[in-house]
């Protein structure tokens, strides 16, 4: 048997042949193995050119070099037309640059392209234009001056001469050049038509207006002469509305350029320039310049596509301008095309994607020709022959412009040969193991492939595979499989074959593998692992988490080598961890997974939706629980007016679940600019916030603050009234301001008078008929541009009349509940004393300045005070007044108010029907830390429809209620504590003797309501 072996190798050795046998006859030297040529590749192409009509140079150069072995030659073509560099002694061929010698422009203009070529093929540039560019000079016709108002607009026209390109620079020369036109909020020169826009006329003598146009490239600046003579009014200058005399149009930009839009308007006073975008904020990659008359967006991508507005406003009236802003883009390569060899005979696909809006077109070029089998995307070859061999280049177009890919396609043919690529010489391989021979040698076409081990020749089998790419594989390897190993390689142009020796070691084996773990963050755990091996060879353990190696020397603070000790667990820690123990043969994994419990990350996409004048709808999406369900969610604001502060906002409803997605946010001021952040909360606690949501502004809302502390007095010939200003989170609009009224006591009509400055004081009325101690009542409102607000408390003053002098004494307060409190003093007596204001604010929270009042009369002594935090240290006040003013204040006066009330419902635990009567219990509710101790329960039994009834309280868990025959009720339990009432639980009973279960409300409710 093993001499037929031997008898069949050596007759396989005498089918290969030892020289080239080619059924492809006639191929080109350069399609061998050992082929070193190249075709072209364009290394400088050309570039669009413009040519200036009054160039001192009288030559154009248009560039082409192209990296090609052998070296390429040139041509060019105008207008997809071969140029004849022989005929016409314009042009002249410099290495591959053409340049073209005193240039005609009938002639010479239009789209040039550069062609390269050598024996691997030929391949032609991106076409580029040349222009020829020029500036003519502007009309010698003499224009007529210009006769202006002062205080009126005036517009400018500059009218610029024919020229090339398109873009022109323009500037206004004041008087004589070099002293230009300052730009600001009054003046502005567009640089689309030059034009020269002055919203307001100042006072001036005559002036000399030059208008100055140049072109980049262009020697000479150009200039347009007026006369601009304002024509002078006596009187007051007349005011009028702002008007928008610069509108930028509908605009195509492309992704990635910048854009400039501009707006400006006449009036006065002078306008102020506002932008914004429709259903959107302004992309953050914009920027506004030139007083707010240029609107910048750099970097231009898809989102940044909408209507944009620009809004001019002054107080006389506004006007506004929408265009819209559509964003394209250029032909941009998502799949392309490199240089190939491929074995004769085979198949090949050449793909191109292109991306872009429009949608580009795609073709392809062979040799520089148009190539006619070709789909707009896929390029597809069967069955290879030499002639396919060439310089391919694909052309995606759209109406922004033209991309090109090259590649070259080289089809070869080779015996085989493992001159580069033998067989390994020595393959190591782990006992009961998989062992992959490879054999890889360069042949074209494609060779057929067989193996022998020694003398024997192996044959596929359920152990052994002859891979189609030659290489063998051997299963379950054992030390019978060891010995010399030959691939033999053959083809239609020859045949060789390279040996290697297999030699087999012990399998390597986990003997300790790691474990699942389940920890909280911060702690510590470890995974251990361990594996046996074979003792000739070298071992190491590699650790990885989510298929990333672990770097235990660069994260030595949570990571050590032994056992993988992880210490102080944090969130990124959790995942699945794979020990590998590798030798140089084989390797063996083994894992396990880690969790990690902690408080959830932050919530993401946080966005504004329904923008009202005291709500919004915030809408988030989930982050991740990590291990632990999110319990809840705590929404925060921010707004114009405290800066850094973050609050809790009000929300509906007030408990925002761990569930949910979206809340309303209410309670907010109108007219304030606010932004938002949402917090998940587990039962391992609150997680970090969100990033802040976009900035919004609320809508205007009518003035409901009334200004406070209304006062005065003064002599006999002025009478001064003075108020608190409203804070300005309390405007709630645009243009806001007082209407003060007064008159005297006796008096009928109401004398108004209006105050502009929000931040006003006092205002000073003048009448020399006033008589000493007049008296007068006086009331002052606040309005803004949406309407006007309610008066405040009327105030009774004299024209000559002090403050109170004594301050109250013996002041004395006690706290009721967690938000109430009372308070009682002595009264000042002094006659001129008409009421007391108590004042109290939390000492460490809150500013004095932002403090809760109470007003009274001078018939009181005691109040209560109500809408208090629970569990604060406040400070009091009390200070008597009359009209003209406050009197000093009492000393601070320091309370503290009880715990909250408890904020979780009792649960109802059972419902049974006894006779007539119903009897409903209940768990006892357990207060919370910062909670008041439970005194009992209020059960509240009412009709369905109707908001009151009849109220028991009991320090027992059950109550027996009466059965009514007809109509559904209502009972409500909630526990009490001397903090007030608690949250509330409902059940509905039907008087068909059915109970129906509700949802138990959530609502803190410190006030008692009945």
């Amino acid at each position: 048997m093993l001499h037929l072996t031997v008898l069949l190798l050596f007759l396989l050795s005498l089918t290969f042949p030892s020289t080239d046998a080619s059924v492809f006859g006639g191929e080109p030297g350069f399609y061998g193995d050992d082929a070193t040529g190249y075709g072209p590749v364009f290394e400088d192409q050309p570039v669009e050119t413009i040519y200036p009509e009054e160039s001192p140079e009288a030559k154009i150069t248009m560039s082409c070099r192209a990296r090609a072995n052998p070296p390429a030659t040139y041509q060019w073509r105008l207008n997809s037309q071969s140029i004849d560099l022989d005929g016409d002694n314009h042009y002249t061929l410099v290495g591959g640059d053409l340049v073209i010698s005193n240039p005609i422009k009938n002639k010479h203009v239009g789209n040039y392209s550069c062609v390269a070529t050598n024996d691997y093929g030929t391949v032609v540039s991106r076409e580029a234009g040349v222009r020829f560019g020029y500036l003519d000079f502007f009309s010698s016709e003499e224009r007529e001056a210009v006769h202006v108002k002062e205080g009126q607009g005036a517009v400018l026209l500059c009218a610029p001469p024919p020229h090339y390109p398109h873009e022109l620079s323009f500037r206004w020369i004041l008087n004589e050049f070099p002293i230009f036109i300052t730009l600001d909020k009054r003046r502005f020169v567009s640089q689309t038509t030059g034009n020269l826009y002055i919203s307001k006329v100042d006072f001036r003598m005559c002036l000399r207006l030059d208008c100055n146009a140049t072109l980049s490239f262009h020697p000479t600046i150009l200039l347009s002469f007026f006369f601009y003579t304002p024509y002078l009014v006596k009187g007051p200058i007349r005011k009028y509305p702002a008007d928008i005399k610069v509108k930028f149009p509908d605009t195509y930009a492309l992704v990635g350029q910048n854009v400039t839009m501009e707006c400006f308007a006449l009036g006065n006073p002078i306008p102020q320039i506002r932008w914004k975008k429709m259903n959107g904020e302004l992309p953050s990659n914009h920027d506004v310049s030139m007083a707010g008359a240029h609107l910048h967006l750099y970097n231009v991508q898809y989102e940044d596509e909408g209507t944009y507005e620009c809004e001019a406003l002054n107080s006389k009236g506004k006007d506004w301008h929408r265009a819209r802003v559509s964003v394209e883009a250029f032909p941009e390569w998502t799949e392309s095309i490199n240089s190939t060899e491929k074995d004769i005979s085979s198949d090949y696909t050449m793909s191109c994607v292109a991306s872009g809006k429009p949608k580009p077109h795609v073709q392809w070029l062979k040799n520089s020709y148009h190539y006619p089998l070709s789909s707009q995307r896929d390029l597809r070859f069967s069955g290879l022959t030499f002639k396919d061999s060439g310089m391919y280049q694909c052309i995606a177009e759209n109406r922004h412009g033209v991309i090109y890919a090259n590649a070259e396609l080289r089809v070869i043919a080779c015996a085989p040969t493992f001159e580069h690529n033998p067989v390994k010489w020595r393959i190591l391989g782990a006992k009961n193991g998989r062992v992959v021979i490879e054999c890889k040698p360069k042949a074209a076409p494609k060779p057929s492939f067989s193996w022998s081990k020694g003398t024997e020749l192996l044959f596929n089998s359920t152990r052994v595979l002859i891979w189609e790419d030659g290489s063998l594989e051997i299963l379950n390897v054992t030390e019978a499989d060891e010995g010399r190993y030959t691939c033999f390689a053959e083809n239609n142009r020859g045949q060789a074959n390279s040996t290697g020796s297999l030699s087999i070691t012990e399998a390597t084996k986990i003997t300790l593998a790691p474990s699942n773990a389940d920890v909280t963050v911060g702690e510590n755990t470890h995974m251990q692992c361990a594996a046996s091996h074979d003792s000739t060879l070298d071992i190491t353990f590699v650790w990885t988490l989510d298929a990333h190696t672990i770097d235990i020397d660069r994260e030595g603070s949570h990571y050590e080598r032994n056992l993988l000790l992880i210490k102080n667990t944090q969130l990124k820690h959790s995942g699945r961890y794979t020990c590998t123990a590798q030798t140089p043969v084989d390797n063996v994994t083994a894992s396990a997974n880690l969790v990690v419990r902690g408080p959830p990350g932050s919530p993401g996409g946080v966005r504004v939706e329904e923008i009202r004048d005291k709500s919004v709808r915030l809408i988030w999406s989930r982050g991740t629980d990590n291990h632990s369900p999110i319990s809840k969610y705590t929404i925060q604001c921010r707004d114009s007016f405290s800066q850094e502060d973050w609050r809790d906002a009000t929300t509906s409803p007030p408990d925002v679940e761990g569930n949910a997605e979206s809340a309303t946010v209410v309670d907010l001021f109108p007219w304030t600019e606010y932004e938002f952040r949402v917090i998940a909360t587990n039962t391992l606690g609150t997680g970090d916030p969100s990033s802040p949501s976009p900035k919004v502004t609320t809508l205007e809302a009518v003035p409901v603050v009334a200004p406070s502390d209304i006062g005065g007095g003064g002599t006999s010939r002025e009478l001064t009234i003075t108020w608190t200003p409203v804070q300005p989170q309390y405007y709630y609009g645009r243009n806001f301001g007082y209407i003060i009224a007064f008159k005297p006591r006796d008096g009928y009509e109401w004398r108004k008078v209006t105050v502009a400055d929000p931040g006003a004081k006092h205002y000073v009325h003048k009448d020399s008929s006033i008589l000493a101690s007049t008296e007068f009542e006086v009331k002052v409102k606040a309005f803004n541009s949406k309407g006007e607000g309610p008066y405040s408390l009327m105030a009774v003053i004299y024209s000559a009349q002090d403050v109170p002098s004594k301050a109250p004494t013996s002041v004395g307060a006690r706290a009721l509940s967690a938000t109430e409190a009372i308070v009682w003093w002595l009264p000042v007596t002094q006659h001129t004393v008409e009421g007391y204001q108590v004042r109290y604010w939390r000492k460490a929270e809150d500013s004095e300045t932002s403090s809760q009042r109470v007003v009274l009369s001078s018939r009181e002594n005691r109040t209560r005070l109500d809408n208090m935090r629970p569990d604060s240290h406040y400070l009091i006040e009390v200070k008597a007044y009359n009209a003209a003013g406050y009197g000093p204040p009492s000393q601070h006066l320091q309370i503290y108010t009880k715990k909250a009330p408890p904020s979780r419902p009792p649960k109802i635990i059972s419902k049974k029907l006894k006779g007539t009567s119903v009897n409903i219990a209940w768990e006892h509710v357990e207060p919370l830390a910062n909670e008041s101790t439970i005194d009992g329960y209020k059960v509240l039994y009412r009709q369905a429809s109707k908001s009151t009834g009849t109220l028991f309280n009991t320090g027992k868990r059950s109550i027996d209620l009466p059965m009514h025959k007809d109509g559904d009720y209502i009972v409500e339990v909630r526990a009490y504590s001397e903090g007030g009432d608690g949250a509330v639980a409902q059940i509905r009973i039907s008087g068909n003797t059915s109970i129906k279960y509700q949802r138990n409300t959530f609502t803190k409710m410190y006030k008692a309501p009945f």
